[in-house]
């Protein structure tokens, strides 16, 4: 499997199938990924991004997915702890805490809650975390699942910040660590050298920092 961190928090998984995760990148487009599959961590403007235009086949949870069903995108609903196949795909739906609506809809519509995803391919499992503070529960992420890959944002402000995401990639325990959203607006200003270097000093994982558009080779 291929990972490619598009920008913020948009990665793109290419294996037996073409996996998106919230398509949006600053100042640019995703479309041309051309993915099978897009996920949705949740309904902020920054993580939706393109889901309504490119209407492909989405996974999200339950109020996102009655949104973009009245949008015309075909997709699959889920929630919390809940697991979804699709196209031999899986997708298991984490806690995120994050505040969350869908902004193109108004104010104060509903994005139920704040999600981050498990997904399996062809023998591989990543944890998109999405938006999210430090919890402890991430531990049981890591023991559930296993996954062998966390994306973890770093930002601060508005989630997690570094010195959160050190203790994070601790209580998951896979072994590749990958920072997103971070640098996309002065706001959420992060380094993830200062990461790096902390967890692979202190552990044995490992921190893979990418460049937009940079891409990282998975085995199983």
């Amino acid at each position: 499997m291929q990972l490619t961190w598009l920008g913020h928090s948009c990665v793109l998984l290419s294996g037996t199938k073409k996996v998106l995760v919230d398509p949006f990148i600053e100042g640019g487009s995703v479309t041309d990924t051309n993915p099978d599959i897009v996920a949705i961590t949740h309904g902020h403007s920054d993580h939706m991004g393109e889901a309504v235009s490119m209407a492909k086949k989405t996974v999200a949870i339950s109020e996102i997915a009655k949104y973009l069903k009245n949008k015309g995108v075909p997709v699959e609903s889920m929630n919390i702890g809940g697991t979804l196949v699709v196209d031999g795909i899986s997708f298991t739906m984490t806690t995120g805490v994050h505040s969350t609506s869908i902004e193109e809809a108004g104010l104060g519509f509903s994005g139920g809650t704040a999600a981050g995803f498990v997904i399996g391919m062809d023998g591989i499992r990543v944890y998109h975390a999405g938006d999210t503070a430090l919890f402890s529960d991430m531990k049981l992420i890591g023991e559930l699942y296993h996954p062998d890959v966390a994306l973890l944002p770093i930002g601060g402000r508005y989630t997690m910040g570094v010195t959160e995401a050190m203790m994070a990639a601790n209580f998951i325990g896979a072994k590749t660590i990958i920072p997103i959203h971070y640098n996309t607006w002065d706001r959420i200003a992060a380094d993830p050298q200062v990461l790096k270097k902390a967890v692979e000093r202190t552990t044995d994982l490992k921190v893979t920092v990418l460049q937009p558009g940079e891409s990282l080779e998975l085995l199983p």
